[in-house]
């Protein structure tokens, strides 16, 4: 079988290789799944770079989620339960961009046959984000203000759609002027080009007050960090909190303490897989059966740019990071 593969820590573009491996079989509890198709996530790049908040051993293969249909388990019951099944995978064990992946039985979910083949690749990572972010964690009530960065992103746009669905409204940070009416068309509420190179952090506060008609606002999320997280911070009001969840700026945030102190607010951390990992098994299928419905109503969707085959990976990881592209890029098999 064929697998994408990295020796050293670099360049995407550079340290990437398509090798044979020989195909793997299931130890006890893990499936093995032949994979049809996946994303090329900013953290895949992220870890094949070496930055990533975990360091895989030696070589290594990238890809974190995709799907593909359970071809041999070792996993008792379940296992036979999930023979033939197309799932989504979540693997951190041996990365999903090869032909023939192993992952634990417990890290793959079976999708509706509503959900179409280059959606189920990302059903996980960005619309499970957006979907916690919102609606469980900040749990944002109708007519609040929520402010994001990033909002040209694909999580960014599940956001707006899902301000849209529940009643609450969304204020987008956006580094180009260019991004403003596709959002505004999309169903933001408002939008704000800011990029601290060149704007005035006075700028944008008086932006956040004028807009929110208050003294800031309650909720934030923020993918970036560095002087635009910091900035938020400075947007918060009374009993703010502002939950990071990426580092795409590999700055640290940097802010005085009594912008906290002041209105009660905080600064929270979010990781996917290390939330997943506080959920019981009830609450993770109902979370599942919330995300396969709005990804089928087109809430959680996402925009595919491009596919490439598994031997054009450099274009790939290339055209992931290419700026202006209209939605994710997929490897497929």
């Amino acid at each position: 079988m064929r697998a994408v593969v990295f020796e050293q820590f670099g360049e995407p573009g550079e340290v990437l290789s398509v090798v044979q491996r020989p195909v793997p079989e299931p130890v006890a509890g893990q499936v093995r799944v032949r994979m049809i198709a996946s994303p090329v996530n900013p953290s895949d790049l992220m870890t094949i770079r070496g930055t990533y908040g975990k360091r895989p051993e030696l070589p290594a293969v990238p890809g974190y989620e995709g799907v593909g249909i359970v071809e041999s388990a070792n996993a008792g019951l379940f296992g036979k339960f999930l023979l033939g099944k197309r799932v989504a995978v979540l693997n951190s064990i041996t990365g999903n961009w090869q032909e023939q992946v192993i992952a634990p039985a417990k890290s793959v979910i079976p999708i509706s046959g509503k959900v179409d083949d280059l959606q189920a690749a990302m059903f996980f990572v960005n619309p499970a984000t957006a979907y916690i972010l919102t609606r469980k964690l900040l749990a944002v009530p109708k007519g609040a203000w929520l402010m994001q960065s990033a909002a040209n992103s694909a999580v960014g746009k599940m956001v707006i759609r899902l301000g849209q669905r529940y009643g609450f409204r969304t204020l987008n940070l956006v580094r180009n002027a260019s991004q403003v009416a596709a959002l505004k068309v999309l169903g933001a509420d408002a939008v704000v080009p800011f990029d601290p190179a060149v704007d005035s952090l006075e700028r944008l506060i008086e932006q956040v007050h004028q807009t929110t008609g208050s003294g800031g606002v309650r909720f934030a999320i923020d993918p970036v960090g560095g002087a635009v997280g910091s900035a938020m911070v400075h947007g918060l009001g009374e009993q703010g909190r502002l939950i990071v969840y990426g580092t795409l700026s590999s700055e640290p945030l940097s802010f005085s303490s009594r912008l906290l102190m002041s209105h009660g607010s905080r600064v929270e951390g979010f990781w996917l897989s290390r939330h997943m990992t506080t959920l019981g098994l009830l609450a993770k299928l109902k979370l599942i059966g919330e995300l396969g419905k709005l990804i089928s109503a087109g809430v959680l969707s996402s925009q595919v740019d491009a596919t490439f085959p598994l031997e054009q990976v450099q274009l790939a990881v290339t055209a992931a990071e290419t700026p202006g592209k209209a939605g994710k890029v997929l490897l497929t098999f």
